[in-house]
């Protein structure tokens, strides 16, 4: 990449946290499906046209992790050491996530998440994400495997560990909505994530090994 290009790069990803950073301000006040996107590119001196360029869906203003929010499952299971299993990676992944009060697993504070959960439409896209990660994992294990189209085990398998990781997204947003502390929702999650873990060791523990 020239230096050119490079300076191109920049200032597109500051444009773009620009105009997420100056839409949540606004969502926080008063809420997401109170604020128009026209609103958004007022406060990001921006055209209304360059918000759209940026965010084609007004939800993913809000939730600008959406793309690396997908591919996380799948990029920890890629990226995993060799002899390692698929579950193994995941599980050491979210327990790290966990301790480190990730903002992507759900460690998001108060406001935010009653910002997600008062917003019909926040509410669906979060869905939409979370299934879309469930077939990006399902895809990555199927490679990783070498399975055969008509196979069934990975999307099995995505959909099991998916599954786990959504009850324990649900369940930060549920404490964080109940007031509860980010050190007292991680010492919690640290207890259920192994709980649900352990309920997926005999079934996939020795699947996918690298």
């Amino acid at each position: 990449m020239t230096t050119q290009q490079g300076l191109r790069a920049r200032k597109k990803q500051q444009t773009r946290q620009q105009i997420s950073d100056r839409a949540t301000e606004l969502f926080l006040a008063r809420g997401f499906d109170q604020v128009t996107i026209a609103e958004v590119a007022a406060a990001a001196d921006v055209s209304k046209m360059t918000v759209t360029n940026y965010f084609p869906r007004k939800e993913d203003l809000a939730l600008d992790l959406g793309e690396i929010y997908i591919d996380q499952l799948a990029s920890i299971v890629r990226e995993r050491a060799p002899g390692q299993s698929a579950l193994a990676a995941l599980r050491h992944a979210c327990l790290t996530a966990i301790a480190a009060q990730d903002q992507l697993i759900g460690f998001s504070g108060e406001p935010f998440a009653r910002m997600i959960a008062d917003s019909p439409a926040l509410t669906a896209r979060g869905r939409d994400l979370h299934d879309a990660r469930q077939l990006a994992l399902a895809d990555v294990l199927a490679a990783e495997t070498g399975a055969a189209p008509e196979d069934i085990t990975p999307r099995v398998a995505a959909a099991q560990i998916a599954g786990v990781q959504r009850v324990l997204f649900n369940e930060i947003m549920r404490r964080t909505l109940d007031g509860e502390s980010n050190a007292e929702i991680a010492a919690a999650l640290t207890r259920d994530a192994e709980i649900a873990f352990d309920t997926l060791e005999p079934g996939l523990g020795n699947y996918a090994v690298r």
